[in-house]
């Protein structure tokens, strides 16, 4: 086989004579190696910069186990810059000062709300109190209002009641009187109760026909009113109702409301009155509405009590009210507790209306609205007698005929209920026969007392 001859090192003369060859593109004068053509060898490979002696590092390697040769190894720092000097601002002590107060302000900031954020929570938790309690709130300052509060179980942390008043700007608002706290009651519900003064309201109910000596007993033994009574009032000058009123109000001031209410429904109902009434002034209003008070309990039956009154006054016949007996003969102190006798029937007084002719000289009792109504606006009837009907109501009559069978009706109800009376038997058993005068029949067997 024939030799292959070589081409020289430098690969650019020397082609086969007769030989076809292909030519490579140029090199670039920086490559370090050229790049073969077909069927060429490479070319020798040039020596790196690394590979000289100066290279190589002439230390030599020291032997390392395995795991230190994992480990990387320690490469010497560079040299630290010098640490520039402060500045001269940062070292001034209203700088350092004003820091310190900035900080100060934050941290005073934050705790601040934190302690506002559980505050308040605390501030609307249910309270100690296990049930509802009434407490009396006198004068004085918030402390004062927050310890006695303490004292009676309503609140439990005093200084958060302060505290809470303090945020609702209510120290000067907090109102004296009587508080009904309730249950499990919060410091807000607390607070808002005593700034909104929602005070216990105490009522005192006077029935009609009280007289005005029974009215000052009924306030000297309430026990929530304050203060004396001077004088008894002037009988039917007081309006029973019921009254409203908190923690410290005085006797007094309950017989000037009366005062005030009676004589404003007075004026009231005698601008409203019938126009052919015969009576004349206002007080005589209210003595004939007192009678008509003490004779009917029944709301339904006082204009036609009144009307028997105006009637026989038209007819100029005596009124005969049994009440009036009574008033004559113990006053204001209230009822006889018996029935009233024969011998009392006829006994004179200013008051007894079986003697004197028409109204007595004033009221026998206080009129409620009712009967100042009745009074004044009576039914329009031409009944002049009326007697108990024995289921608590009364039988009107027209004549005196028509009366004694209303009488002689009750007295066999009686008769059917109770043992016959005695020689002793009072007056309101006593039906009489015939008038007691010709043109002024009776009319003291209309009731019983």
């Amino acid at each position: 086989m024939p030799a292959v001859a070589q081409r020289p090192a430098t690969g650019s003369a020397g082609s086969a004579a007769g030989r076809p060859q292909n030519s490579a593109p140029p090199l670039p004068p920086n490559s370090a190696r050229a790049i073969p053509g077909a069927g060429e060898p490479y070319p020798p490979l040039q020596a790196s910069p690394l590979d000289s002696a100066a290279g190589i590092d002439p230390r030599p390697m020291a032997q390392r186990s395995p795991r230190a040769a994992l480990q990387p190894e320690d490469m010497p720092m560079p040299p630290s810059s010098p640490r520039p000097p402060r500045s001269k601002r940062v070292r001034n002590p209203i700088i350092i000062v004003g820091n310190a107060l900035l900080t100060l302000v934050f941290l005073v900031t934050v705790l601040g709300g934190i302690t506002f954020v559980l505050g308040k929570q605390r501030f609307e938790l249910p309270g100690p109190l296990t049930e509802d309690k009434v407490v009396n709130v006198p004068r004085g300052g918030i402390r004062d209002t927050a310890d006695l509060l303490m004292r009676e179980g309503v609140i439990d942390q005093p200084t958060l009641f302060i505290a809470g008043a303090l945020m609702l700007k209510a120290q000067n608002e907090l109102k004296y009187g009587e508080y009904r706290f309730t249950r499990n009651a919060s410091l807000r519900d607390v607070v808002d109760t005593i700034i909104e003064g929602k005070v216990v309201q105490h009522t005192l109910t006077l029935a009609e026909g009280l007289t005005s000596d029974q009215i000052v007993q009924r306030l000297v033994e309430n026990e929530v009113l304050s203060g004396n009574i001077r004088d008894i009032p002037r009988e039917g000058t007081l309006l029973p109702e019921t009254y409203r009123f908190t923690f410290g109000t005085t006797r007094e001031q309950m017989i000037q409301r009366m005062r005030q209410a009676q004589q404003r429904a007075v004026q009231e109902i005698w601008d409203r009155r019938s126009s052919d009434l015969p009576i004349k002034t206002p007080e005589q209003l209210v003595t004939l509405a007192s009678i008509i008070e003490k004779e009917t309990g029944k709301a339904e039956e006082r204009t036609r009590v009144a009307a028997v009154f105006v009637n026989r006054m038209r007819q100029k016949m005596k009124l005969q009210s049994d009440p009036t007996i009574i008033y004559g003969l113990v006053g204001g102190k209230g009822s006889l507790g018996r029935p009233i006798q024969r011998n009392e029937i006829e006994q004179p007084t200013p008051y007894n209306t079986y003697v004197i002719d028409g109204l007595p000289p004033g009221p026998i009792a206080n009129p409620g609205r009712a009967s100042l109504e009745a009074a004044a606006n009576p039914a329009r009837t031409k009944e002049l007698f009326f007697v108990a009907d024995g289921s608590g109501g009364h039988a009107f009559a027209d004549n005196y005929e028509q009366h004694q069978k209303n009488v002689a009706r009750l007295r066999l109800l009686e008769q059917q209920t109770a043992q016959p009376r005695g020689a002793g038997q009072p007056a309101s058993a006593f039906a009489p026969t015939t008038p007691a005068s010709p043109g002024a029949p009776t009319l003291r067997s209309n009731r019983t007392r």
